[in-house]
């Protein structure tokens, strides 16, 4: 986050007021509606959000207001989730493997899009009247993520064509859909899968009416924003290459390219030495994803005076909160040297995944939600209003 930036302000502001001594999420609304208007603007079909990512009530109701045409749900509390803002959002149902009672919440709560990659969960769908539309989800052995999704969903190429032609013969709307992995920046994988479907779809003798080119689309971890639009003109050529007149209609449906810079972290140093520090926070709680991925760098060191920490970095062994010696980041994270307990540590583009798979083991994990305004500061958690700095 820039030291110029008027969050950054508000953030010194609150914690300057508050001292707070547990962790918080800063919510700031218009990095959200940067990341929404360029798929808006950029994309060529229809965009959706992947509630995984950030389940925040506050954000559900943002996205809404900002004109999103649906939601990626994976879950009956995630359908009363988005329900609870909005009754008219389109709800589409791309979790592969249902329960028959999830399948009955899913009608209830109006869901007409559904995705499958094997037959038995197809027969489970097999009672829904015309109109429904049914997604036949893809994998393929291609890399260029962080991590591959296909490893749990997803159809091989024949599964793909014989689903496609069951659903035409139950008389529902044959889709296909896929997704590339997550913080995917390699734009050929998306046209690899998209020439796939092209190729599948006219070995079933089925004309698709979407195509649903999934989330994946990479976030900035490292101070280095993805090029988005790169990858939105590699789609739509692919698209056009591969189905030519027969091209289906898009959706697209990012979580982390959305969420991530929607929300900072604020974390504090309860003890270090001349190797190790240990944070309010950890992969039990709000850290949980640099367990798996790679420790991010885009952090602010500062005093609870809100004075700067300058000093030359060195790295530090970093402990979270909780008693589980496993409770360590899987690498040292460079801070400033002059950095010392009670001081803080804000990181940037924590908006994905920190707070949805947050534990609260040990007692740890829990975090205010603090949102950042143009004219006022808004904590959540604590339940008051603090003027804007």
């Amino acid at each position: 986050m820039s030291m110029q930036d008027n969050d950054f302000s508000r953030i010194i502001a609150y914690v300057k007021s508050e001292k707070p001594d547990d962790p918080v999420h800063f919510f700031h609304p218009r990095h959200l509606d940067h990341a929404v208007k360029t798929f808006q603007t950029g994309f060529g079909g229809m965009l959706t959000y992947a509630v995984k990512a950030n389940p925040d009530p506050l954000v559900i109701a943002r996205m809404v207001e900002l004109g999103m045409q649906g939601f990626d749900v994976a879950s009956p509390a995630e359908m009363a989730l988005v329900r609870s803002v909005s009754d008219t959002v389109a709800l589409h149902y791309n979790n592969p493997v249902r329960s028959l009672s999830e399948i009955v919440a899913a009608e209830r709560h109006g869901v007409r899009s559904w995705s499958v990659d094997r037959e038995d969960e197809l027969a489970k769908l097999a009672h829904l009247p015309k109109g429904h539309e049914i997604a036949v989800r893809l994998r393929l052995p291609v890399k260029g993520a962080a991590y591959d999704f296909g490893a749990k969903y997803g159809a091989d190429p024949e599964t793909a064509v014989l689903l496609l032609q069951k659903v035409r013969d139950l008389g529902l709307i044959p889709s296909m859909t896929f997704h590339p992995g997550t913080q995917c920046d390699a734009s050929g994988v998306w046209a690899q899968y998209i020439r796939a479907c092209a190729d599948i779809a006219a070995r079933a003798g089925v004309t698709l009416r979407r195509l649903n080119v999934g989330g994946g689309f990479a976030a900035n971890r490292l101070g280095i924003s993805p090029d988005l639009y790169r990858i939105f003109r590699e789609i739509d050529q692919a698209v056009d290459q591969g189905f030519g007149a027969n091209r289906p209609e898009l959706i697209c449906e990012p979580g982390r390219a959305l969420a991530t810079e929607a929300f900072s972290l604020l974390v504090r140093v309860k003890a270090m030495d001349e190797r190790c520090m240990t944070l309010n926070d950890g992969i039990y709680g709000g850290l949980a994803e640099w367990r798996d991925l790679s420790v991010g760098n885009r952090i602010t060191c500062f005093a609870p005076d809100g004075t700067l920490r300058r000093a030359d970095g060195m790295e530090r062994i970093v402990f979270g909160p909780t008693c589980d010696s496993l409770d360590c980041l899987p690498t040292p994270l460079v801070v400033p040297c002059d950095l010392s307990p009670e001081d803080y540590i804000l990181i940037s583009g924590m908006g994905a995944y920190s707070q949805a798979t947050a534990t609260g083991f040990n007692g740890y994990g829990h975090s205010h939600v603090v949102c950042l305004q143009d004219h006022d500061t808004f904590d959540r958690g604590a339940g008051h209003r603090h003027a804007a700095a």
